[in-house]
């Protein structure tokens, strides 16, 4: 199965290629960063789950794509906010050390947080979670390869140094090609729930993006940690998202389960949104 099977393999190679570019200097950053770091933890964390459980029930989204929206939520931010990140000239040490603790946080809030929301939303029609089994596959397919990505960075620099940019860039294209394959097969369901879906997350992500920069005001942190900040908050690991809904889905017959559909949508929207956010905060971090 497409999405059952191939894409847990594509996100272990993609959080592969996240800890070529970690280095224990990266967590340390924390003590560096103790405002910035605690304001986008907590935006990423509590903030950004609140906001899409409001979203959920304001709009009266079905409960499927309720939970995937809240799946969507609690999930880390990724390579993809590392790379805006340093496009926007952000602070792209802060962005690594929070994609690095949030990672590792998922682990055990992601299993807890995702059987609150089935039982929420679907009640007893919802699919059983458990919590500990999916947290150890998480710990499998997220915890392990970036531990390995570490090893083999510490072990061989000069080798990742060479490797590391064509190893991001074939588990973007995995990923993107993995994602077309199951819209292209289950097609009916994504088109016929885009024009709801895809505005509503890119409402998510607006809201998160303002939430990032006024929470930085509020915090008194400067432009480069604020556009940070902003990024971690709105841009969310589609990738585990999608796989985290597939594996609580459990279904056989179907290549994109209806919890999986909120961030296939969000895949897309993200882009269309986050792309001009970029390249105006990279035109006010330039400035003197």
């Amino acid at each position: 199965m497409i999405v059952q099977i191939a894409l847990p393999l594509v996100l272990a190679f993609i959080m592969f290629s996240l800890g070529l570019g970690l280095r224990k200097a990266d967590f340390v950053n924390i003590l560096k960063f103790p405002v910035a770091f605690g304001t986008g933890l907590f935006n990423q964390v509590l903030l950004l789950p609140l906001v899409a459980l409001g979203l959920a029930h304001t709009f009266g989204l079905s409960p499927e794509f309720a939970v995937g929206l809240m799946i969507l939520a609690l999930c880390p931010g990724g390579v993809t906010s590392n790379v805006l990140s340093k496009i926007a000239g952000a602070n792209t040490p802060l962005s690594i050390s929070l994609t690095a603790v949030t990672s590792l946080l998922s682990i055990v809030t992601v299993p807890l947080l995702v059987a609150f929301s089935v039982g929420h939303f679907m009640g007893d029609s919802g699919p059983k979670v458990d919590a500990t089994k999916l947290g150890f596959t998480m710990f499998l397919i997220t915890a392990v390869p970036v531990a390995m990505g570490m090893a083999l960075t510490a072990k061989s620099p000069l080798l990742v140094e060479r490797i590391a940019p064509g190893i991001s860039r074939t588990a973007i294209l995995l990923f993107a090609f993995i994602i077309i394959a199951a819209l292209a097969k289950n097609w009916g369901v994504f088109s016929s729930n885009l024009a709801t879906l895809g505005p509503f997350t890119a409402l998510l992500i607006i809201l998160m993006l303002c939430a990032g920069i006024a929470s930085s005001k509020v915090t008194g942190l400067g432009r480069r940690d604020a556009t940070t900040i902003s990024i971690e908050s709105g841009v969310q690991n589609g990738t585990l998202a999608i796989a985290v809904g597939s594996i609580i889905a459990g279904t056989e017959g179907q290549t994109l389960p209806p919890e999986t559909v909120p961030a296939a949508v969000y895949s897309i929207t993200m882009y269309i949104v986050c792309v001009p956010f970029v390249f105006w905060r990279r035109r006010a971090n330039t400035r003197p």
